[in-house]
């Protein structure tokens, strides 16, 4: 694909557009999103992803709109994983739920921040290291064998709170007790403390962080396009806050989707280390995973998983849907 940088430029506008909207709404009146609210941001960002992908395939091609969709739906399965993390920290810290949709903006925003340093980076190697393939490669398979370990040993609530970034501020900087509304700051009595919300922020902060160098890798093993690359990831993570609250419980009840995520990331893992070895022909042509069959099989994926965890968690009570985690 052949992009101007007019339409970077315009890409990055509206969506530092919607942004800032969206912090001067939020930060000046924070509340609790309603239900209705919700539906309709969340069914906007999709019918405005399909009819982008749609377009994709319009002007540059089916293969770049099929490598969108397979993009797309990528990271929208790993933001709900990382969505999952955002609820388990909302629920440790005990934050206040009308302030949780500003802590969500934030790390979205920090979301956005970090994978787009990371594609940046990413298109970089690529363009001039063909062998880094084979190192995303195997870190996208020893990701999928710590999810499924991870899910075995279910210990995300600790690595959600008390991972090496918050353990240093908390040891660093002096803490309020009490919620300050927004305000990550207060002075009192002349000395400058912290506010449980910089705790919170530096808690997804760090969480985006690791969920970026898991998704990076992941989306370039389906195309190598960085413009393709960015979209997949805006459309991902534009609606996750609203999201966060129209599901609610109901994502808890996906207790299979790390196993779904650990398919779907060695799968691109395999498919990154045959395109590599491809490259360097060690291989045949045979070793070239298309990309119609990786969209198939990350739908084919998410459909199982999702069915099968609502066929498990039908019957059980809130109780023991925690305990499934």
């Amino acid at each position: 694909m052949d992009i101007h940088i007019s339409t970077w430029l315009i890409t990055i506008g509206i969506m530092a557009a919607v942004l800032l909207f969206d912090v001067i709404v939020v930060g000046r009146k924070p509340h609790e999103p309603s239900m209705k609210e919700c539906t309709i941001v969340v069914v906007a960002i999709i019918a405005a992803a399909i009819l982008f992908g749609l377009g994709v395939s319009h002007f540059a091609g089916p293969r770049y709109g099929k490598e969108f969709f397979a993009g797309w739906l990528t990271e929208y399965s790993l933001s709900l994983d990382n969505l999952f993390i955002f609820l388990i920290i909302m629920a440790k810290m005990k934050v206040p739920r009308h302030l949780q949709q500003y802590a969500l903006l934030v790390g979205i925003i920090l979301a956005l921040v970090f994978r787009g340093i990371f594609i940046a980076l990413g298109a970089a190697m690529i363009e001039r290291f063909a062998w880094i393939f084979f190192a995303f490669g195997a870190f996208l398979l020893y990701t999928a064998f710590d999810l499924v370990k991870d899910f075995f040993e279910k210990d995300h609530d600790d690595e959600a709170t008390e991972n090496m970034a918050i353990r240093w501020v908390k040891r660093t900087f002096p803490f309020t007790d009490d919620w300050h509304g927004t305000k990550t700051s207060v002075k009192i009595d002349a000395k400058r403390f912290m506010t449980p919300m910089f705790l919170v922020i530096v808690a997804l902060g760090s969480t985006d962080l690791l969920f970026a160098l898991d998704s990076i890798p992941a989306i370039y093993g389906l195309t190598q396009e960085p413009y393709l690359v960015f979209t997949a990831n805006v459309f991902a993570l534009m609606g996750l806050r609203q999201l966060y609250f129209l599901l609610g419980g109901l994502l808890k009840k996906l207790v299979y989707l790390p196993i779904g995520l650990s398919i779907i990331l060695a799968f691109i893992g395999v498919k990154l280390v045959l395109h590599a070895a491809h490259h360097y022909h060690l291989v045949g042509d045979w070793a070239e995973i298309g990309i119609e069959l990786s969209l198939g099989v990350i739908i084919v994926t998410l459909v199982l998983t999702a069915v099968l965890s609502l066929m498990k968690t039908r019957n059980m009570t809130a109780e023991e849907i925690e305990e499934a985690h």
